[in-house]
């Protein structure tokens, strides 16, 4: 009878982890992101074809990034500045790769290819061609994404060795 008893004890006892561990999992599941979110973390930028001071917006995390290939003016102006970290070169071309809104209030500003600038209409701040503050009230430059170096292609969401020296120099903080 004792015999019959463990028996019984412990066939409940198995039944009862299983449905746990069934529970567990399911509800692990339900916490781990969807593939479609997973696959929204990542973009890849095809830069070959991109005019100089025409500026693109990609969308990236439901964020508009601001990509723009600097002219020969655009990179002295950066040189004489010290500006020139805040640039992505990839091939032989230098780029402005930034999410696009505003490190004030979170406005996207406007870009005027003329004057080679941004202006935050909200506030009034202003910003340069590389994305650094250049009129208050914008505590500083817009932000750089998480990016890799891919030959001519760059991958945003990843963080790549370039974007890692950018946080280590404090020219930009996380995304």
């Amino acid at each position: 009878m004792a015999d019959r008893r463990d028996f019984m004890g412990m066939a409940l006892g198995a039944f009862t982890g299983l449905g746990a561990l069934g529970a567990l999992y399911a509800a692990k599941r339900t916490w781990d992101p969807l593939p479609s979110v997973k696959a929204a973390g990542f973009a890849t930028l095809d830069l070959s074809n991109i005019p100089e001071n025409q500026l693109i917006t990609e969308k990236w995390r439901g964020k508009p990034i601001f990509i723009l290939k600097q002219t020969k003016k655009m990179l002295e102006v950066a040189k004489n500045k010290k500006e020139m970290d805040r640039l992505i070169k990839v091939g032989d071309d230098y780029f402005m790769i930034v999410v696009g809104l505003c490190t004030h209030l979170g406005c996207i500003p406007g870009y005027n290819p003329e004057k080679l600038s941004f202006l935050c209409a909200c506030h009034g701040g202003m910003y340069d061609s590389t994305a650094e503050v250049t009129k208050a009230p914008p505590p500083r430059g817009l932000d750089i994404p998480p990016f890799k170096i891919d030959g001519k292609k760059v991958v945003l969401g990843e963080a790549g060795p370039e974007y890692k020296k950018l946080l280590a120099d404090k020219v930009t903080l996380p995304v």
